[in-house]
């Protein structure tokens, strides 16, 4: 069997994680609302893929066109042939979409909400809409003729418009009639009626009466359309000018990207010489033209939810679940001074980290904040946090990366306000992102200088810790203080940091110490101990990584990893990947946290980072991450890995082949969702310390026998939505938190936690 029978191309896997999000959309153990959630999500992740993952793939074929093309290094495609192969499988993605999309209108009209099909209207109906149509959107449509007159407009990106076939009166010629459909109109409108909740979609009101606006008698054809534009814009291709403000740059490319290439069409309902007409002046193949029986934006789907919710509908969505909050008088500074801390979002509050840097922001003590800065909420308490310590005379320096994707415009606005607060703002490297989470507050005192650090795998922003699962890693150790500093300064002068012993520090102390870490591992197999691997992260296609992973399972390390998205390596193939084992979990939340912890039969060395496995985290951008070695916190990872080993409600499995078969309990086995169950592993977790002693070593834990816990039903998943404007803050959990899960764990080596053990005690009490 060839070396590349364990590889999976990058962009068919991705699409792979979407379908998974997809199905979600028709899974009876998920509320109604929330499936609409996840069609919702399916689509708006699409979009993104296409404009930039086939954006930057099309762009790459214009340029080698004629020219020998340097393929993958994994499965050896060109550029032209995964846009080849991405085409007729997203075809396929939306029929499945246009399927549920069917289903989930009749359970909808089935709990009271109808959707308005235009084309079986009553008398009465049909007044009343056009009569609506002519008062409240004909005044302000602005439809346009294309011929040789009149030249054809630019299409915005991802915007709906009305097309129509014409004919001329006087000739054989046909032209072109096109209404944007704008998106500052009101998209959805509800009526009631017998006691129904009748929505209907403005774009589809419009169509229906497309004759109004350009005469019966000349309409010929007509459909609604959408066009997908690339979006992967790169910041050298603004940096002519070194003079010129780098936030300046990007808001030109910003501009810019409005108007680049077409990469898609959507079409609904089919009208083939109008696609023909828009394809041939937007330089589209009929391969990239999508006719759909699903709306080309799904997105509306969240008003439709956010109206139920409004009309009192608490058996369509999730049970509501809060970031658990610490005691009233819990001061997370305090607590570092004393031991490491870590945080599990969404699960505890990202409140005490917020209430440390105020304190900070006041502290005499406090001579500097620094903080790395890539996606922040649109009202940000930290960066508020940042600004007032800057006020108060601290030393605060932030480094924004304004490339961070589709953030850039937020990333430009919070710049300027630090700017202006007096806080030092950078920017990071020309060739690579600073994609790292890092704080560093620095004390002086009489007895010299202090730190405390932290290091996490997720954002600093208020709303996505409400929403993905993260970890948040806070220390008082001088020795990863003086690490973090060495970082910053580094940063500061754009240089590549070498050299740290308990951090990773990507592009060149990251991916070295994993391959380190990996051979340890493997050298422990073949002398027979019982090593293994458990690897979480969101993504892996770094090819170094992949030989590494196949190199030790023919040495016998049992390997599980938790992937929630990309994975170019497959499980079990014979004599290869014979001891890989790969799972994806799409659930409630977004799995969005890194472990990677490694055994070699003696020692467990486990660390949290912000990067993934992906080629882009470990050699194209600054990433951080930090070896985790207080006891207690390594029993927490090493629990909350296991739990997510033995979910059979949110997991799916891969196959020797790539693809994912969801895992299904056992005739009798227990459910086990391993989201709703770190509710559980983490209630008592803000006082755990005071309470019981300190863990053994989570190597030298005792394997206990298998227990069951007695049945309960798992609530079901949900995908984590894109990031929205925050909302109030979360209240105390004690109430809202859901029902204790039970948890089951499989045993894949022979180390177990007294953690996991002492929660599973708790249940069979």
């Amino acid at each position: 069997m060839s070396e590349e029978s364990i590889f999976i191309n990058r962009e068919l896997s991705w699409l792979d994680f979407n379908r998974r999000v997809l199905v979600l959309g028709k899974d009876k153990n998920v509320p109604l609302a929330e499936q609409l959630k996840f069609l919702a999500i399916y689509g708006s992740n699409l979009d993104e893929f296409f404009m930039v993952r086939v954006g930057s793939l099309q762009e790459r074929a214009n340029l080698m066109r004629g020219k020998k093309e340097k393929r993958e290094n994994k499965t050896n495609m060109t550029a032209e042939e995964q846009l080849a192969a991405i085409m007729p499988k997203t075809a396929q993605l939306q029929e499945d979409c246009d399927k549920y999309y069917a289903k989930a209108l009749e359970n909808l009209a089935a709990c009271g909400y109808r959707k308005v099909d235009f084309d079986k209207l009553s008398k009465e109906d049909e007044h009343f809409w056009k009569k609506y149509f002519q008062s409240e959107l004909f005044p302000i449509l602005s439809p346009q003729i294309v011929d040789s007159r009149h030249p054809f407009p630019f299409l915005r990106n991802k915007e709906i418009y009305l097309g129509v076939l014409l004919h001329e009166k006087h000739t054989s010629e046909h032209t072109l009639g096109i209404v944007p459909i704008s998106s500052q109109m009101e998209r959805m409108h509800f009526v009631r009626k017998d006691n129904e909740t009748c929505f209907a979609l403005t774009e589809e009101l419009v169509l229906h009466y497309a004759a109004l606006i350009f005469g019966k008698e000349n309409v010929q054809e007509k459909c609604l359309f959408r066009v997908t534009r690339n979006a992967d814009i790169d910041v050298k291709e603004g940096m002519m000018d070194h003079d010129i403000d780098y936030r300046e740059i990007m808001a030109d490319l910003l501009k810019r990207r409005r108007k680049l290439a077409a990469v898609r069409l959507q079409v609904i309902p089919a009208a083939p010489q109008v696609a023909q007409l828009l394809c041939s002046r937007l330089e589209l193949t009929h391969k990239r033209v999508f006719v759909q029986k699903s709306p080309l934006d799904l997105s509306f789907f969240y008003k439709l939810t956010s109206r139920m919710e409004s009309d009192g509908h608490p058996e369509l969505f999730y049970t509501p679940a809060r970031p658990m909050l610490p005691p009233q008088d819990y001061d997370l500074a305090a607590e570092v001074e004393k031991h490491d801390v870590l945080l599990s979002y969404p699960y505890q509050s990202i409140r005490p980290f917020i209430a440390m840097l105020k304190k900070a922001a006041q502290d005499p003590d406090v001579i500097s904040i620094k903080m790395t800065l890539y996606r922040m909420a649109r009202e940000s308490q930290i960066v508020q946090a940042l600004v007032e310590a800057a006020e108060n005379g601290k030393e605060v320096v932030a480094l924004v990366e304004l490339r961070a994707r589709f953030d850039e415009q937020n990333n430009i606005d919070w710049s300027k306000h630090l700017e202006e607060a007096g806080c030092t703002v950078i920017y990071g490297f020309d060739d690579y992102k600073v994609h790292s989470k890092l704080t560093l507050i620095t004390k002086k005192s009489a007895h010299g200088y202090s730190y405390i650090t932290q290091i996490g795998t997720g954002n600093y922003n208020e709303k996505t810790s409400e929403l993905y699962t993260d970890y948040s890693f806070i220390t008082a150790d001088l020795g990863i203080g003086e690490e973090a500093s060495n970082v910053f300064q580094n940063l500061a002068v754009q240089k590549l940091t070498e050299e740290s012993e308990k951090m990773l520090v990507a592009p060149l102390r990251f991916k070295s110490v994993l391959l380190d870490e990996m051979d340890r591992v493997i050298n422990a197999a073949r002398l027979g101990r019982p090593a293994s691997m458990i690897l979480k992260n969101n993504s892996i296609s770094d090819r170094d990584i992949i030989l590494k992973l196949e190199e030790a399972s023919c040495a016998g390390v049992r390997i599980d990893m938790i992937v929630r998205g990309i994975c170019c390596v497959r499980a079990s193939v014979p004599g290869k990947t014979e001891n890989l084992h790969i799972r994806s979990l799409v659930g409630r939340y977004l799995e969005h946290g890194r472990i990677y912890s490694f055994y070699d039969g003696v020692n467990t060395r486990i660390y949290i980072a912000s990067g993934d496995f992906l080629t882009r985290n470990t050699e194209c951008r600054v990433e951080v991450g930090v070896r985790v070695e207080d006891p207690v916190l390594k029993e927490k990872l090493d629990s909350i890995l296991r739990l997510q080993l033995s979910d059979n409600v949110n997991a799916r499995e891969m196959q020797p082949d790539g693809s994912y078969q969801k895992v299904k309990p056992a005739p009798g086995e227990l459910l086990v969702n391993s989201q709703m169950g770190m509710y559980d592993l983490l209630r008592d977790d803000w006082t755990a310390r005071d309470k019981a002693p300190a863990p053994a070593s989570v190597a030298e834990t005792p394997k206990p026998q298998p227990v069951k816990a007695p049945e309960k039903p798992a609530a079901p998943a949900k995908a984590a939505p894109q990031p929205v404007e925050p909302e109030k803050q979360p209240v105390q959990p004690e109430k809202a938190a859901p029902a204790p899960m039970p948890i089951v764990v499989t045993e894949s080596r022979p180390r177990r936690t007294g953690l996991l053990s002492r929660l599973l005690e708790h249940f069979l009490k």
